[in-house]
């Protein structure tokens, strides 16, 4: 199973642009439930990734004003996989950097989405789950 496998069926891709404020970046992942975004150019290329914990230990920390641009406390250092990844390689990749998103872009560069632990751990979780269940038809069938 690779990216492509979990992102497919998205509807939406999560993204602000830099010129965004720190406090509509806010209100947008808490509107929409997610705990990190992209960040994109006005030429809409990905420049960077913000998250929860961005705004609470860059702004509200610190006692920033939430009127700041996003870009003034983005991540610019990338982590990025493509779709055609595989999904242990993903979990290697969180482990090394110490993250929990991955973003996925594409061969021509375009952002297509992010990948969560959340993601990762809830295909592991269906597979053991596959797993178990064959073996419980294996040892139990039914009569």
């Amino acid at each position: 199973m690779n990216v492509a496998d979990v992102i497919r069926t998205r509807v939406q891709i999560f993204a602000v642009s830099e010129q965004a404020t720190v406090h509509e970046t806010a209100r947008y992942l808490r509107e929409r439930q997610v705990r990190a975004v992209g960040v994109l150019d006005g030429a809409g290329k990905l420049v960077g990734v913000v998250s929860q914990s961005d705004i609470s230990d860059k702004v509200a920390a610190e006692n920033e004003s939430a009127g700041i641009p996003v870009s003034a406390i983005m991540t610019r250092e990338l982590v990025t996989v493509t779709p055609e990844m595989a999904l242990d390689e993903c979990l290697r990749q969180m482990e090394k950097h110490g993250i929990f998103h991955l973003l996925v872009v594409d061969d021509q560069g375009i952002f297509r989405g992010m990948l969560s632990v959340t993601d990762l751990l809830q295909v592991i979780a269906s597979d053991e789950k596959s797993r178990a269940d064959m073996l419980e038809s294996l040892l139990f069938p039914q009569r």
